[in-house]
């Protein structure tokens, strides 16, 4: 089972789906089965829940908007049976392809390809207006997560390949403007010596009064 939740803030332009799993083993499959649009939530040296923010193509995880950053970090400590307890203390995220799963690791349990890329955001305390706002927008699904992210991965090569003809169509019709551009350039002088045109400013074919025209 995964907990779906909305996340509609003002300062995001769009409603953002947040999820987790029910226990650690359902975590197992959020790991595998995750998008690289998603971003991983933990509260730091404590158990919790894994939470996910799920971003749209061209969204960066570094900039997440505050109220968004909020809202995923109250999310995070409120499942926490330790953390929700506490306050002032740290959830750290990261994005989900930095996320890295050993096989002598135990079951629910995750570490990081670059710990450069795990980033910390301070909860001093609990805010129930955040998470019973979230709460009511919470649905249990069970989806297949693997037919999900092959679904995905299908849509994405297809973007991807979309804009790969569209760069190759620029690109292309850039060379060719170049191009024209450049032989123009070289060959602006042709019509100025062409032989006609030559013939008409030589002195050789004037008549012998042609100084005349210049008195």
């Amino acid at each position: 089972m995964v907990y779906y939740f909305t996340s509609s803030r003002e300062d995001t332009d769009r409603p953002v789906l947040l999820y987790m799993g029910k226990h650690k083993e359902e975590n197992e499959d959020l790991i595998k089965y995750g998008h690289d649009t998603d971003v991983w939530f933990h509260v730091d040296n404590l158990s919790s829940a894994h939470v996910y923010v799920r971003l749209e193509p061209g969204e960066t995880w570094d900039t997440l908007p505050a109220g968004l950053l909020e809202d995923c970090a109250q999310l995070t400590k409120a499942n926490s049976i330790e953390g929700n307890k506490r306050d002032n203390i740290t959830v750290i995220y990261t994005p989900w392809s930095n996320l890295r799963k050993t096989n002598g690791m135990a079951v629910g349990q995750v570490g990081f390809k670059k710990d450069k890329m795990v980033r910390k955001v301070h909860v001093q305390t609990r805010v129930n207006a955040i998470v019973n706002r979230l709460n009511k927008t919470k649905v249990e699904k069970f989806p297949d997560l693997q037919s999900e992210k092959m679904e995905y991965e299908k849509t994405r090569m297809r973007s991807q390949r979309a804009m790969d003809v569209a760069r190759n169509k620029r690109d292309q019709a850039l060379a060719d403007a170049n191009r024209k551009a450049a032989w123009e350039q070289e060959h602006a002088y042709d019509d100025i010596f062409s032989e006609e045109n030559l013939a008409k400013s030589s002195n050789q074919n004037r008549g012998a009064d042609w100084e005349d025209d210049f008195m």
